[in-house]
Formats: structure tokens, sequence, C-alpha cells
């Protein structure tokens, strides 16, 4: 299992010197969001400070930009990086697309199965000097000249991962993706369950294997160098989760687990700005089961217990931020990869 970080900074300037940092804590990969800021510049300006860690989007949301844009910019991170960047992306939900990007909201798997599809085209096209050739419902690409060809690159296979909830994005995962993205919210049984389940099918009908796909997740980690501290992440980690559970997309995770009505109960909560009534309907039975809790010196072996054959890629929920706990951080990494 490698362990990742995730980079989240309004400062881009801080960008090359926290990458440099993680990779010589011992992070395998680091991740940027489409959370404010855009997801493409730290993985730049990362891929130049860095030599050994994988780089990747999780995610950037796909429907705003074509699947052009999405190609060019991961052609050039890849070549930038000189292999390692991952291409991961998600579709959103329909209010997001509509009232945030002024997007269409049309059928999303579909349009991200095309998508797909059309990216890995135009990266043929670019590689071996094909005709572009593409004609679909949603997208179309007939024309590169050689002016706007960026041309071949030494690494042209670039993993695309999607972010994946519901059982169509899963399947779709299996049957073309190189990785999933799995939702920070989640547990174990919803994973084997739902998600793997579900892949597992794309991959039969597509015959790939289940090692053709990377599995990565963040995880929710309680743990501090005393009782105040720890009462303070799990503070954290009850209001996040309590956030991520009021979004009816994410029911399944709680109906899988007999608690698909404190969904309805946090969504009128959230409705109504009632942030700290939503925490308290995190119960603690739902934190252990959503999250890990315990010593510096336990968690490594409870994410090796909890995660181990089932996720290849693990992050923690925590943003890396330097600071006088490195020494913890990267004994806990070190021994979570060993």
């Amino acid at each position: 299992m490698k362990i990742d970080s995730a980079v989240f900074l309004a400062d881009l300037r801080e960008v090359p010197r926290l990458a440099r940092y993680a990779e010589e804590l011992g992070y395998d990969g680091l991740w940027t969001a489409e959370a404010g800021h855009d997801p493409y510049l730290p993985v730049a300006l990362a891929a130049t400070a860095t030599e050994r860690v994988t780089l990747g989007t999780n995610i950037a949301v796909a429907f705003p930009r074509s699947p052009l844009v999405h190609a060019q910019i991961a052609w050039d991170l890849q070549a930038a990086s000189r292999g390692r960047f991952v291409l991961g992306l998600g579709t959103q939900v329909k209010g997001h697309n509509e009232r945030r990007y002024s997007t269409p909201w049309l059928p999303p798997g579909p349009r991200l199965r095309e998508m797909i599809q059309l990216i890995r085209h135009i990266w043929d096209v670019w590689q071996h000097g094909k005709q572009p050739a593409f004609q679909g419902k949603y997208y179309q690409f007939s024309l590169m000249t050689p002016f706007f060809s960026p041309g071949p690159i030494e690494w042209p296979h670039i993993p695309i991962y999607i972010a994946a909830v519901n059982p169509y994005m899963c399947r779709l995962v299996g049957e073309l993706c190189d990785g999933i993205q799995v939702h920070p919210f989640h547990s174990t049984k919803y994973i084997r369950e739902t998600v793997l389940a579900n892949v597992e099918q794309g991959l039969a009908k597509a015959g790939r294997k289940r090692t053709d796909v990377t599995f990565a997740t963040s995880a929710f980690v309680i743990a501090g160098k005393d009782r105040d501290e720890v009462e303070r992440v799990r503070a954290a980690v009850r209001q996040q989760i309590a956030f991520y559970a009021s979004t009816r997309t994410y029911i399944g995770v709680l109906e899988a687990h007999g608690w698909g009505e404190t969904c309805y109960r946090l969504n009128e909560k959230a409705a109504k700005g009632d942030w700290s009534g939503m925490a308290s309907l995190i119960t603690d039975e739902m934190l252990a089961v959503y999250a890990v809790e315990g010593s510096f010196d336990e968690v490594p072996g409870l994410l090796k217990k909890k995660y181990g054959g089932l996720i290849d890629r693990l992050s923690f929920y925590t943003p890396l931020r330097p600071g006088e706990d490195d020494a913890i951080w990267r004994r806990v990494i070190a021994a979570c990869r060993s």
C-alpha cells in the first residue's frame, strides 16, 4: 500500500517547497483538488521540484473543460514530471455544473465515458501521428494540424483515474480506467459490497483483471500527542463526516450500515445552517466505522488491518503541513509502507 498526501495551497509559490518536503518525508504521491483553486497549476510546480513522487489531480472537474483541454494539460504535465502524472477526473453534481460552472448538465456517466475515450484518442494522435477521427454523441474531434500538435513524448501512457460512487461509474472504472478515487466518506463494507463489486463487473465485461485498476482513497485518522489534541481532531472529523453524510448522493454509505435516516436528518440541519447540530448526529459507533483512531504508533497497524488487500494508495485526509510533528509523521509513513 502506497502512502500519499494532499496539497491544498492558496499560494502557488509555496508548492515547490511543500512538494520537496513531502518527497523527503517519504510520501509516495501528492494529490491536488479542484476546491477553490485550479488543480493543475500546483502539479506543474511540483513536477519540476520533485524526482520520485507520483503527482495527480483528485480531482479535476471534467465537464467545464473540453477533452482536448484536459488532454493537452495532462500531456504537458506528464512530460514535465518525467512520467509521474495521473489524470484524475470527476463529474461533480448537477447544481455545481450548472450554477457554478455554467456548464450544461447531460447524462454524466455516458458523457464521462466518451470523454475518456476521446482523451486517449487525442493522445494517440499526438504520439503516433494518426488522423483525428472521433465522432461521439457529446464530443467530436476531426482536426489537428502540425502547428497545434505537441508531438510525441517519452512517457505517452498517462493513467486516468475517476471519482466513482454510484454503480455505473464504478463499472466504468472497471471497463476503461486505470484507477478509482474512492470518496473519503466510505466504509470498507461499502467499498467491498458496492464499489468493488461493480468495478469487478466492469473488469469482467472488458476482460481485465483486478490488478489493472488502482484503488485510491483518503482515510480519516484520529490521533494526537495528548488528550486535548485527540479531542480536537475527533471533533473535526465528526464535523467533516457530518458534512459529507448530509449529501443524498452518499446515502448508500450510511444505508450499508442501517443509518440511512441520518442522511435526511443531516440534510435538514444543513438547510438550516445548524453545523454544530449536524456533528452531534455522528455517533461514536459511526466514527468507529468511518475513521481510524489510535495513538501514532497504533495507526499504521490499524490502517493495514482496515485497508490491506483492498486499497492500493492511501492518503491521510489531513492536509500536509510542515512542522514540529515531522518526526512523528515520518515514522508513521514508514510504518504504513513497510
